[in-house]
């Protein structure tokens, strides 16, 4: 064992009695170094040790307790006084133990020292342990303020008139409760024609192309049949038959052949009908009764429009061999169409002919009403048609487009509802609105959705008459998310 010099161990219990409250601590090294246990280097590395514990602990608690203070002083100094309670009944203790070994140093040696390591372990414990509770006290008494501040921005009026932002006070209303189904543009059936050959037959020309307006009687395309070639032949012959016997009369011609005659001439004129010629076609096969004058023109006859309207289709090509029924061109009328409504079946809908309905598609409205609704369920899509007539006065509807449907029903109970463009996305995917709490300031409230009401939805989460940004919300947002805030406060 090494010489100690007394000077050194009163600089260190100096030191020591500056650390408050490990007075113990001050004690138990005493101690050692008196009884010759450790070395001065040892009790040395010991002192540090031990003054480096204290000031991490009283830092601690400094800190804790300047935080309590303001927000509850009276927990604060009874905790104070109860730390400096056990602190004197520490010290007391810790002195008798060390007046008894000074008394007789040698019988107590090793021994007690080695009782006074064990218990200076224990009451480090306690005193680790009293200090955690003093901190989950403490904290458990903190006020949350990160949870319960609301974060916003302001605004100067120049501003909000640049950014549009629009503020309005919400209240409850009545809403009409609407109902969403989509659709589809159909041509009008009952304004429709197709156009296709009777019989087969090849294509010479067309005079219609895909979209254009036609008037009844234009030209469509014109086609040549071997069996029109034949029919036409035949019309002349029976044709010319009956205009003889008619001229001879009953005095020359037996009345059974002229009623033969004129048979035949009925037969053949109706079969050219049936063919798709019209009656100045068929005129122009007889006309000046020369037989070789139209030779070259049989078996070419020419489809004609039989409504007015638009070419939808024209899927064919010149020269391409058709079949009797094959559809070459397609006319509707687009002044109105259907719109089918594919509407879900568990949907319990009132919906009698003459309901009307709003037609959305890019942010234009029309109004249709229901004419027809299916009995039957779709198996391919498991949905009900609902099929509804609209005006297309300016030729914005074309079939094929796909819009939104509304089926409007008027509620009697009074909601809150805010515009759909006032809703924004919160950082955890909640719904919020920002709401003015003093003029031109603004903060996000969370609120909770309800029906979708067309453009409006119902929420809840809101007092009536507050004040809310209707417009220009994503502005808003933006500007909270530049200045380093979270628009949901967290």
């Amino acid at each position: 064992m090494s010489k100690f010099h007394p000077s050194s161990l009163n600089m260190a219990a100096l030191f020591l009695r500056y650390i408050s409250p490990c007075l113990i601590i001050n004690s138990l090294v005493k101690l050692a170094v008196l009884t010759g246990i450790c070395t001065i280097r040892k009790s040395a590395v010991l002192l540090i040790t031990f003054t480096l514990t204290t000031l991490l602990s009283t830092s601690l608690m400094a800190r804790e307790v300047n935080v309590t203070s303001e927000k509850s002083p009276e927990k604060t100094a009874k905790l104070l006084d109860n730390h400096a309670s056990h602190d004197h009944k520490k010290n007391k203790a810790t002195e008798q133990k060390t007046n008894k070994i000074k008394v007789n140093p040698h019988q107590h040696g090793v021994e007690g020292a080695e009782e006074d390591h064990e218990n200076h372990g224990d009451e480090d414990d306690v005193n680790q342990n009293f200090s955690q509770s003093a901190l989950l006290s403490l904290s458990s008494d903190k006020e949350p303020t990160e949870g319960n501040h609301q974060e916003g921005v302001s605004f100067s009026v120049e501003k909000m008139a640049l950014a549009g932002i629009e503020i309005s006070a919400i209240s409850a209303k009545t809403f009409a409760s609407h109902v969403y189904a989509p659709g589809e543009i159909k041509a009008n059936g009952y304004k429709s024609y197709i156009v296709s050959p009777r019989t087969e037959s090849v294509v010479v020309s067309r005079h219609a192309t895909l979209g254009q307006h036609v008037e009844k009687g234009d030209a469509l395309v014109t086609l040549f049949s071997e069996s029109v070639a034949e029919a036409q032949a035949k019309y002349r012959v029976a044709y010319n038959d009956w205009q003889r016997n008619k001229k001879l009369g009953k005095e020359t011609v037996s009345e059974s052949q002229l009623l033969s005659s004129e048979t035949d001439y009925i037969s053949a004129y109706s079969r050219l009908k049936a063919f798709g010629l019209t009656e100045t076609a068929i005129a122009q096969i007889v006309k000046g009764n020369l037989l070789n004058a139209y030779v070259e023109e049989l078996g070419e006859y020419t489809l004609i429009a039989q409504r007015a309207g638009a070419v939808l289709s024209d899927d064919f090509s010149q020269g391409q061999r058709l079949s009797a029924g094959d559809a070459i061109m397609v006319l509707a009328d687009e002044s109105e169409l259907w719109v089918e409504a594919r509407v879900s079946p568990n949907k319990q809908l009132n919906l009698p002919k003459g309901t009307q309905a709003v037609i959305e598609i890019s942010d234009q409205y029309f109004v249709a009403t229901v004419i027809q609704e299916a009995h039957t369920i779709d198996p391919k899509t498991r949905t009900r048609i609902v099929r509804l007539a609209v005006k297309n006065d300016h030729d914005r509807l074309h079939p094929g487009m796909f819009v939104n449907v509304n089926f409007s029903f008027e509620a009697n109970v009074k909601v809150m509802a805010v515009p759909e463009s006032a809703l924004m996305r919160s950082s955890d995917g909640d719904w919020t609105v920002f709401v003015e709490g003093h003029p031109g300031e603004f903060s996000a409230v969370e609120v909770i959705l309800g029906r979708s009401l067309g453009r409006f939805r119902e929420i809840s989460g809101l007092a009536p008459q507050t004040r809310i940004v209707t417009k220009g919300a994503f502005f808003v947002a933006s500007e909270i998310a530049k200045g380093g805030f979270d628009p949901h406060n967290h």
